[in-house]
């Protein structure tokens, strides 16, 4: 796993080489091996600086331009909606019965 110190700023050159090519592209490869997938990003200046996007075309990584997502939508962020929600159900999943709960 990677990560950085909370109080270093990013900029691209460190996102590209570090946080994506040695943390979550192969990570995503490794799980998603023959499957297609799409990167979402938000709108983080080191996310549309252009060496990224350079980058990410290098790659060949499928990602969804900044201008093509809409900004804020519900309808359309399923990370944060859909699968975080999801990934909550599981967690709690029958903790109600278990020792945290009880006194």
């Amino acid at each position: 796993m990677w990560s950085s110190s909370i109080l270093a700023q990013i900029n691209s050159a460190y996102y590209c080489e570090v946080v994506l090519g040695k943390g979550l592209l192969p990570d995503i490869e490794a799980k998603c091996g023959r499957y297609k997938w799409t990167l979402q990003q938000d709108g983080a200046p080191v996310h549309t600086a252009r060496n990224t996007m350079e980058y990410l075309e290098k790659e060949t990584i499928d990602f969804i331009d900044l201008d093509m997502w809409p900004r804020n939508s519900p309808d359309l962020n399923p990370v944060d909606y859909a699968v975080c929600g999801a990934l909550q159900q599981r967690v709690y999943h029958g903790m109600e019965n278990s020792r945290l709960w009880k006194n």
